[in-house]
């Protein structure tokens, strides 16, 4: 590889972020994965042509090939989870997972107590759910705004005094049991003493080397400001965090889409189609954010991700093999407007007009590059057509070999 790279989905997740990143950290050396948004609800399947998989939560999807993993000031930690995914990296064959990881210090830290008040909101709104993963994602963001200066980050688990009182103080406000705080700040310091903690200017010295890929998680349809309120995540799904990192050094905008739309749990999915099926060996039902769905090619939905995103430079197109042939060309609504970011208000508003769209669709697609490229206006640089990066092709000169 020549040049950084930003992985983002332009759809509601799913669509194949892992298997992308798998397979540009197969191409030359790779310096480091760096996460930008969300958590341990993210799940990124890589499948390595001699059959070995796993989901991806927190670690890159990259450390199957021993590339190491930066975990970002927009992630947020979660130490228990990372334990139990590096546990199954290890029964692959990662020597040292823990060994491959860098997380900064200003991340935010999940705890049980995050998740046990999440799963409780959640449950509370009963057949209005969200689609919230469990995993205290959103709990754990949105404690931090509420208390700034209060949520445990990464860098207390250096200094247990500190966090002790943080952990008392966490458990207290959101009002739920859970385990003794001096055992989460037992395994914290445990933690703390595995990874190698850094601060953010950690960052600009991996820009100096071999070229980042920067993955991200959930899509940019979930996105916290410009996603379909109320069923979005606690994130920045869009390009903007990986660009903040970058500072200004140039990259590539990749973004990836399925030659069909799916989605997790509830929410618009004006496209869905039962008749797709939704049988997936790697993406099953949730028992918290509910079943995956599938809908046909949404170009409207996707041309919506683009223009909230600020554009992409090329496209990574997955499922090139799925027996499918339609395609969402428009609503009889028009176009979704992009709005203020942070006016949820104004969100909503577009979700109801989403939850009424009625799809107007082109059949008979086969060439789904081009017909991609063409209905969003981007080119179609790389082809998947199974789950290994050797289903994986080159189909445009879209990015120059000498920079990818």
């Amino acid at each position: 590889m020549g040049e950084h790279v930003i992985v983002t989905d332009l759809g509601y997740g799913d669509a194949g972020k892992g298997t992308v990143v798998d397979w540009l950290c197969a191409q030359g050396p790779v310096q480091a994965v760096v996460r930008f948004n969300g958590g341990a609800q993210a799940a990124h399947n890589v499948v390595l042509p001699d059959g070995r998989h796993h989901t991806f939560a927190q670690f890159g999807s990259g450390t199957l090939r021993g590339v190491p993993t930066h975990l970002s000031r927009f992630m947020v930690v979660d130490p228990l989870a990372l334990a139990s995914e590096a546990a199954h990296l290890t029964a692959l064959g990662v020597p040292d997972p823990f060994g491959l990881l860098t997380v900064d210090r200003d991340a935010l830290l999940a705890t049980p107590y995050h998740v046990a008040a999440g799963r409780a909101r959640e449950l509370a709104r009963g057949a209005g759910r969200h689609g919230s993963c469990g995993m205290g994602v959103g709990e754990t963001m949105s404690y931090a705004l509420e208390h700034p200066g209060l949520g445990p980050t990464a860098g207390d688990c250096e200094n247990p005094a500190l966090l002790t009182r943080k952990l008392h103080a966490l458990r207290e406000a959101l009002g739920v049991a859970g385990p003794p705080v001096e055992d989460c700040v037992a395994t914290f310091r445990a933690f703390a003493e595995r990874v190698i903690l850094v601060d953010s200017s950690f960052t600009k010295a991996l820009l100096r080397g071999h070229p980042v890929v920067f993955e991200g998680a959930q899509g940019v349809l979930l996105d916290e400001w410009h996603g379909f309120h109320p069923y979005t995540t606690w994130s920045t799904t869009t390009f903007a965090n990986a660009l903040a990192l970058l500072d200004g050094v140039p990259a590539v905008r990749l973004g990836v889409l399925r030659t069909f739309t799916p989605r997790h749990g509830p929410g618009p999915l004006v496209t869905e189609d039962a008749a797709l099926g939704t049988a997936e060996a790697h993406n099953m039902a949730g028992p918290w954010q509910g079943p995956f769905r599938a809908g046909h090619f949404d170009a409207v939905a996707h041309r919506y991700a683009l223009a909230v995103a600020g554009g992409a430079d090329a496209l990574a197109l997955t499922h090139l093999d799925a027996p499918v042939s339609r395609m969402c060309v428009s609503y009889d609504t028009g176009e979704l407007p992009v709005g203020t970011a942070g006016d949820l208000d104004g969100q909503t508003r577009l979700t109801r007009r989403v939850l009424r769209a009625r799809p107007r669709y082109a059949d008979g697609v086969d060439d789904w590059p081009a017909a991609v490229a063409d209905a969003l206006n981007v080119p179609v640089w790389l082809g998947s057509a199974g789950p290994t990066a050797m289903d994986k092709i080159r189909l445009s000169d879209a990015i120059a070999l000498e920079r990818v």
